[in-house]
Order: structure tokens, then sequence, then C-alpha cells
């Protein structure tokens, strides 16, 4: 969100600095076009005051000899005034063509200022006169042709030049009404979607806050993008291991009560038992008794000893013995457990549904654990493998050392595998998918795995059937926590 922002913020702030230096640009091309607008005015005023002064000295020379004609000061100051206009519109800066038509214009206007001087010096006869005012008049009729052409085209180029420069004023403020209308539009509508952008997650999160604390623990975050996106990672996090202490206090509890419950009863049952056990081997010696008698009093020692079995389970579920850490070579003691167990009649090629024993070994890699409880385990997930595969099929045994600083042993199966739903249950007590047992097995194998800093899971396995995986910590990670 946070990127989003920032780069929004960019996109507008580069908006409206390049719709400014677009302005700027407008206002100094409309401001050029106005100076270059008055210039051309003050040219047209000129050039009008020059047709003006030519036209009061073709007046001059048309009242000459009348009644009405001027004195002869009042010509020279008119033909002088007509020069000064002439020589002032040369001095302003033009462009080659027009430079080189004004140098026309102020050349004519010498010679009309010359036939001017002649008509007003000649003292010839009064023909020679007349031929000189007459010449000096049509001079001027041709200099106020030009002048008047000059003045048309100056005009035309004004109207062109006043016409651009009205619209460019015209589009310099449709411009700044345009950003002075949409900035608060724009303002609005990044306030609407940053405001949007922050308030719908934390709306989400709040819900699940509500959600969580009302007991959903299994409730998680749906997907947010960004900074919210990584907050509602932690906040799934937080509900996963809030769940995970929610699970174990009632698993810690539910053992507590066992181990009260175990203890009770092995106390309540231990002596009985034994009494009955013992009363059924004296039974069972009796020569008066018959075959059949004695069979029944054997199967009922049998059923107290299986109780027995099953009172030590729940003892040692309840109240596991405690770790005693030492390095343990994982595939010698693979290799010592497989030596004993791999001489099950049911590895045997000759066996009506044979079972296949495959040993992949690790890295050699050595565990801090306690020896005896991990043979437990793994002896005890070995006969799991081997009641899975009723049918025959192939059980993988294969260890090695993850990056983590954890060994990992893995013993897999091809048999009918562990239900999605049972995964979690299958380690719980007393909870079996098997069609005998006490359901304690696994449970207290893993409780004998995590007391020793390990996990133990069941996934399923890509050819068929389960996986159990062991990770205890290795060397190292026992030397660190051991310090």
């Amino acid at each position: 969100m946070k990127t989003k922002i920032i780069v929004g913020l960019t996109i507008y702030a580069i908006l409206f600095l390049g719709g400014g230096l677009y302005v700027l640009h407008l206002i100094g091309s409309t401001t050029n076009r106005l100076d270059n607008l008055i210039m051309l005015h003050q040219v047209e005023i000129l050039r009008e005051h020059y047709l003006i002064q030519i036209r009061r000295v073709q007046t001059d020379l048309a009242l000459r000899e009348t009644r009405f004609a001027r004195d002869t000061d009042t010509i020279v100051s008119h033909v002088r005034s007509m020069g000064r206009v002439v020589r002032t519109c040369s001095d302003c800066h033009h462009d080659a063509a027009t430079a080189a038509r004004l140098e026309d214009l102020e050349r004519r206007t010498i010679g009309y200022q010359e036939a001017i001087s002649r008509v007003m010096t000649v003292r010839a006869g009064a023909d020679r006169i007349r031929a000189e005012r007459d010449n000096a008049f049509q001079v001027g009729e041709d200099l106020i042709e030009q002048v008047s052409d000059m003045i048309a085209l100056t005009g035309a180029r004004l109207e062109a030049s006043t016409q651009r420069a009205l619209a460019s004023i015209r589009k310099t403020t449709g411009v700044l009404l345009f950003l002075l209308a949409a900035g608060p539009l724009v303002s609005i509508g990044l306030g609407f979607v940053f405001v949007r952008g922050i308030t719908r997650p934390l709306g989400v999160l709040l819900d699940t806050t509500r959600r969580l604390s009302a007991g959903e623990l299994d409730y998680r975050v749906p997907g947010l993008s960004d900074e919210f996106g990584q907050l509602g990672e932690a906040f799934n996090t937080m509900a996963s291991s809030l769940r995970e202490h929610i699970v174990g206090r009632q698993r810690a509890e539910q053992m507590a009560a066992l181990g009260r419950l175990s203890a009770g009863l092995a106390h309540e049952i231990k002596n009985p038992l034994a009494g009955i056990k013992v009363a059924m081997e004296i039974l069972a010696g009796e020569e008066s008794m018959t075959e059949e008698n004695r069979d029944v009093a054997r199967k009922v020692r049998q059923e107290v000893v299986r109780v027995e079995t099953l009172m030590r389970s729940f003892l040692t579920f309840a109240r596991p013995p405690r770790p005693q850490p030492a390095e343990v070579d994982v595939d010698a003691l693979i290799a010592s457990s497989l030596s004993l167990y791999g001489r099950d009649p049911r590895f045997a090629p000759a066996h009506a549904r044979p079972i296949r024993l495959v040993r992949e070994a690790g890295s050699g890699a050595v565990a801090v654990a306690d020896p005896a409880q991990l043979e437990q385990v793994v002896v005890n997930l070995l006969l799991n493998a081997l009641e899975a595969m009723p049918e025959g099929g192939t059980l993988v045994v294969r260890t090695g050392a993850d990056p983590d600083g954890m060994v990992r042993i893995e013993v897999a199966d091809s048999g009918k595998g562990v239900p999605p739903e049972s995964r979690e249950r299958i380690f719980e007590p007393f909870f079996t998918t098997k069609g005998k047992g006490t359901g304690l097995g696994l449970a207290i194998s893993r409780q004998l795995i995590e007391q020793q800093g390990g996990t133990l899971r069941v996934a399923d396995n890509p050819g068929g059937g389960a996986v159990f995986t062991v990770r205890i910590p290795a060397r190292t990670a026992g030397a660190e926590s051991a310090a």
C-alpha cells in the first residue's frame, strides 16, 4: 500500500507540475504575441501618421498658387515631420524583406522631399514650375499608394496576430480552468482510492480479530496484498500458533487427567489382578481340573497379562519416562532394529503375501536423543507399517540430515494409507485405524519424540500408503541446546 500511495502522489505531482509548466509556457508565448501585437500596433500608428504627413504635404502642394496657400515655413515643417516619421520606422528591427521595403520607402521619401524642394526653389518660367509641381504631386501620390499598401498588409498581419493572441489567451484560460477543476477532483479521487485501500483491509483484519476473539481459531484472513497481506499472514500465523497452544494445553490437561486416572486405576487394579493371576496359575496346576477348565484358566491368565500390559501403556503415556539424551548413530540404530524385526516371515520371498524391505541409508548423521525411546518409536512405526500391509507390499526406511539441523527418519509403506481427516487424530490417545490395539502406540511415540525436541508427522506416500516422518535434533543442535 505504501508503494501505491507513493506512486499515486508522484503521478499526481508530475501531472500538476507538467500542467503548471505548460501554463507558464502558454503565458510566456501569449505575452510574446501580445508584445508583437503592441509593436505592430505601434508600427501601424507610425505608418498612419506617416500617411497623414504625406497627405498634409500633398495638400500643401495642391494649395500652392491659391489664396489658401501656406507659407514656406509651414510647408518645410510638414516635410521635415514626414522625414522624421519615416526615419523612426527605419530605426525599428525588421526582417530582411520588410527592411528592404522600408529602405525603398525612405529613398522614395527623400526623392519626394527633393521634388518638393525643387518646387519651392525653382524660379524658371510658369511651365517649368507647373511641371515640377505636377511631378512632385505625382511622386507624392505614388508614395501614398505604396504606404497605403503597406498599411493594408500590416493590418492583415495585425488582424491575424490579434486572433492568434486571443486564441492563445483562451487556451491558457481553458488550461487554468481545467487545472482548477481537475485539482480538487483528482485529490478527491486519490483520497477515495487511498482511504478505500486502507479501510477495506483494516475492516477485514478487524473482522478477523473479532472472529479469533470469539474462538474461531480455524478462521484465516482472506487474500490481502501489499503490507496488509504481510499483516494478514502474521494474523494467520498467530491464529495457528494460538490454536496449537490451546490444543497443546488441552492435551496437557488430558494427559494430567489421564495420569491421575491411570495412577488410580493402577493402584486399584494392580493388586486384584495379581491375585487373579496367581489364583489362575494355581487352578491351572490342579490335577483334578479337566483339560477344558484348565484351558479356561490359562485364557483368564492371558487376559490378566493383557490388562497389565494395557495398564503399563497407560502409565507410560500419562507419565512418560524422562529422556536421557545421548549421541545416537541413527543409521546404526535403524540397522539394529531391522536386523531383529527383518527376520519376520512376512519379509521372506516364499511368503504368500511377501513384503519387500528397502533400506535407503542417509549421510551418517548423529542425533541427540534417548536411544531406548528413539528405538521404541522406530520399532512401533515398523510394526504399524507391517500391519498396514496385510496383502503384502513395500516397506521403505530412509534416513538423512535436513539443512535446518535436524535428522530425518522416514518409514513408508504401500498399504491402505491414512484418510486426510484422520491424520491429526491418528496421534490422539485411543484413536486407531486398525481393527485391534489400544490406540496408544502412535500417541506414545509422538509424545516421546516431542519431549526430545522433535516432531512426528504423517503424509501420503506417492506410491500409495502412508509415510511417517520423525525429525530429531542433530548433534550440533543438541550441543547448542545443552549449552
